[in-house]
């Protein structure tokens, strides 16, 4: 293999659009232009495309097309789910539990109802990143009226309990919400066996275009619109329909879906594989993450005495891409706050780094990954006087 050759293991940061979604999309930018909003005889392509789409993803959710709503991605998802959720459960109460490991998407928008006067407590996970039950339970108060734990966490990987989870939610009372953008179309997610209320996910996390996403919400649920204006999406969000966006991602949630028992069984033997060879050629690594209940693609480890900014630089240089866990890289000083939550002193919590395999990866190329990591991390911790004190020690 040529060093020069680019290996993509950054396909939780964003994944390549599908050629069929591609496809499936081009009509719609040129030939079938037309709003499907409008009445005349030109708007009934679009309008039926949107139709297909809509059952296509909920063909894999196992719900009615009528609970997928359209949006701009999984930001926008969650926040219409926490924001609005919360508004309109204000009356009943303004306490909010969520993970502590949630994506930003949640986090931020928690402390956006914080300073609106809603009330928010953190759940704790354990080692492994999974949601702690019993702290869960203990946690729920009369006033509590919403809870959002994700599917699967971005960083390290770890599939949460979430049919348990809803469980505990709906005998308190409250409604629950989960962040899928990480696990829907690479693991299986029936509403109706998972018993969530809503459940967001974008679509260039599994080969669709980016800027589209859906958020499901349970019919009975009378959610308040978060964009406000036309009428599009039942009234529930308003703005003019992005059909070539809507085709493309119903489209590769059809196909990704379909093949999503195959990829992950392959994508899992290579991941294993690589977690194998790290831990088995790279002295003192720690995997992030639980062991078994995570997502097929998903390997991060901690090395101590090292930066990963470092390590994602040098790779970078070497052709590997992949993504740190530390948040340094946007000028913060503070490791990943998920790592944290999981335990890790910020040490060791700053020398992380995730990989994220494709669907198209090669044993060849996880190898040459697996290769140029062990390179790297040697190379780094020879020039650090910090390990060559470590050795030492360990050595007396």
């Amino acid at each position: 293999m040529s060093k020069m050759e680019r290996i993509y293991l950054d396909n939780a940061a964003t994944s390549r659009m599908r050629k069929e979604a591609f496809d499936a999309m081009l009509p719609y930018f040129m030939d079938e232009y037309a709003n499907p909003s409008s009445i005349h005889s030109m708007s009934k392509n679009p309008r039926a495309a949107v139709k297909k789409a809509r059952e296509q993803i909920a063909g894999c959710l196992n719900c009615e097309p009528s609970e997928i709503y359209f949006t701009s991605g999984g930001t926008e998802s969650d926040n219409w789910a926490m924001i609005s959720g919360a508004e309109m459960l204000s009356d009943k109460g303004k306490h909010i539990i969520i993970s502590s490991i949630e994506h930003h998407a949640i986090l931020e928008t928690a402390d956006y109802l914080q300073k609106r006067g809603f009330e928010i407590s953190k759940a704790p996970v354990d080692g492994d990143g999974v949601v702690r039950l019993d702290e869960l339970r203990k946690m729920f108060r009369p006033d509590t009226i919403l809870v959002a734990v994700m599917t699967a966490n971005n960083e390290i990987g770890t599939v949460e309990p979430v049919k348990e989870i809803a469980e505990i939610v709906h005998e308190h009372g409250a409604l629950f919400f989960t962040d899928a953008v990480q696990a829907f179309a690479h693991i299986p997610l029936d509403t109706k066996k998972l018993g969530v209320d809503m459940l967001s996910a974008s679509g260039h996390k599994f080969g669709g275009p980016k800027g589209i996403g859906f958020l499901y919400v349970r019919k009975g649920i009378r959610l308040p619109p978060f964009m406000h204006g036309g009428e599009q999406e039942s009234g529930r969000r308003a703005g003019t329909t992005n059909v070539p966006g809507i085709v493309g991602m119903g489209a590769a949630a059809e196909i990704s879906c379909a093949e999503m028992g195959e990829t992950g069984k392959r994508l899992t033997a290579l991941r294993n594989h690589y977690i194998e060879r790290v831990e088995k050629e790279i002295p003192y690594c720690r995997l992030n993450g639980h062991r078994t209940e995570r997502l097929p693609s998903n390997a991060n480890f901690s090395f101590r005495f090292v930066e990963g900014e470092s390590m994602l630089m040098n790779l970078g240089m070497k052709g590997v891409c992949v993504s740190t866990g530390s948040a340094c890289a946007s000028g913060s000083l503070d490791p990943s706050h998920v790592l944290l939550a999981i335990g890790l002193p910020h040490d060791i919590a700053h020398g992380s780094i995730r990989a994220s395999f494709p669907e198209d990866i090669t044993l060849e190329q996880v190898d040459y990954a697996v290769d140029c990591l062990k390179e790297t991390v040697e190379r780094i911790r020879s020039l650090s006087p910090l390990y060559d004190d470590f050795l030492k020690k360990e050595g007396a």
